[in-house]
């Protein structure tokens, strides 16, 4: 039985420095990026890690890729392959940050609360956190979607995904892309997450359709990031190159953001009734522009 993170509402480690007044100067977005943001519901090309954070989350996440590592009942959910071929592999969990105290401190890191509060438009919570990895030559797709029509259970829309990727990606190892303004698109149904590219044509209209044939691909180094609206619709297709393709997810909301359910929002976690805004050991306040001590929950 290994400890859960979850009961530090600050870094544990020092991985990741504490914020500054400099930091936040230094990691802010621009008026242009915060624009394009915007405009296309997506940003990438951001840089959060540098190479030391970066291969001591691929160290950490070499451990936690085993099904029988200590600790494993802290997961939200966990699939060693969540692809539907059995030909792909699409490694999915939620909740590193309970066990490893690298993904656990990176909640905190300035790199991402800073722009995150920008996009956000406030003071940043946590949600949850995700990995995604592709292994090379038979790496499975995430099909099209928006985060959103996963996250009803809380309300209002006011939520933000940043996808950071610890290997390079680009188009041909399956890098995420993005249909640009479909973020001021209604919400869709669920078509499947890890399955069929094509199925979410079955729920868009015509003009949805016409706009959905313009995605654009991103391209990261290790350890840049991209950030999408929650409406954004966005996927990644196969990897069927000689290298892997992982990334580590961190979804927030904007502080005040409430449940709309009576049940735990994520397996294991103590239940916030309905009406009431997110809080507690699970859910913690990483950053307050106004000044507030990021570690209170």
């Amino acid at each position: 039985m290994i400890c859960d993170l979850a009961q530090y509402s600050e870094p544990v480690g020092g991985l990741f420095p504490a914020p500054t007044a400099e930091d936040r100067e230094r990691y802010r977005l621009s008026e242009e990026q915060v624009e394009f943001f915007q405009e296309n519901g997506y940003l990438s090309g951001i840089r959060i890690l540098d190479d030391d954070q970066t291969d001591r989350l691929r160290a950490e996440l070499e451990e936690l890729v085993r099904p029988d590592h200590p600790g494993r009942e802290l997961w939200y959910e966990y699939h060693s392959n969540e692809s539907a071929s059995s030909d792909t592999v699409l490694f999915h969990a939620l909740g590193a940050w309970r066990l490893a105290p690298g993904f656990h401190d990176l909640l905190w890191h300035p790199a991402f609360v800073v722009p995150a509060s920008q996009l956000l438009g406030g003071a940043v919570r946590m949600w949850h956190d995700q990995l995604f990895c592709k292994p090379a030559r038979h790496g499975g797709v995430v099909a099209w979607h928006q985060d959103y029509s996963y996250w009803t259970r809380t309300e209002p829309v006011a939520h933000l995904t940043c996808w950071i990727g610890l290997d390079d990606s680009t188009p041909d190892n399956g890098s995420v892309h993005y249909i640009p303004g479909s973020h001021r698109w209604p919400l869709l149904p669920i078509t499947g997450l890890a399955g069929d590219m094509d199925a979410i044509r079955s729920v868009l209209s015509a003009s949805q359709w016409d706009q959905f044939q313009h995605p654009v691909g991103t391209e990261l180094k290790a350890g840049e990031a991209t950030f999408h609206h929650p409406l954004t619709v966005h996927g990644s297709f196969e990897n069927r190159t000689d290298r892997p393709r992982r990334a580590t997810v961190i979804n927030v909301v904007r502080d005040g953001v409430v449940s709309a359910s009576d049940e735990p929002l994520l397996e294991g976690t103590d239940a916030i009734p309905r009406g009431q805004p997110l809080a507690g050991r699970f859910y913690p306040l990483l950053y307050d522009p106004g000044g507030k001590d990021s570690g209170r929950t």
